[in-house]
């Protein structure tokens, strides 16, 4: 399940691409428009920001702005920085140690296919598709 930051800050950033016009946008704005806490929305752009998604300034004028063009984005990278691993299983994450049971398991060719699904469909989605 893909939890509230995760779905947050696909619209934090759907709302930066909307409202860009070359300045920092102030979190304030961000979370009257989007009906988000602004306290909660602080929490979850620091981590966009340390994923290098979106870059931020403080003082006047200050804000946040995306770091790259919204068709240079898609809604896998920003579900994965937010929430971890889009993999259904422990077996098939990048780096996982060997399953025992790889060559014999009945599920794995289920849960590849999953994966697969999955993966594709946030990865083919361009935050640019969300903006207009």
């Amino acid at each position: 399940m893909i939890s509230t930051k995760g779905r947050y800050a696909i619209r934090v950033m759907i709302d930066l691409a909307k409202n860009d016009t070359g300045s920092y946008i102030p979190l304030k704005d961000i979370a009257e428009r989007q009906d988000i806490s602004k306290k909660y929305l602080e929490a979850i752009v620091k981590e966009m920001v340390s994923g290098k998604l979106i870059v931020g300034a403080s003082g006047k004028g200050g804000g946040y702005k995306l770091c790259r063009k919204p068709e240079d984005y898609n809604l896998g990278e920003i579900i994965e920085l937010m929430e971890g691993t889009l993999t259904p299983v422990a077996c098939l994450v990048k780096g996982a140690p060997a399953c025992p049971r790889r060559k014999k398991c009945e599920t794995l060719p289920l849960w590849k296919e999953y994966s697969e699904l999955t993966h594709d469909f946030f990865y083919n989605k361009k935050l640019s598709d969300y903006i207009n």
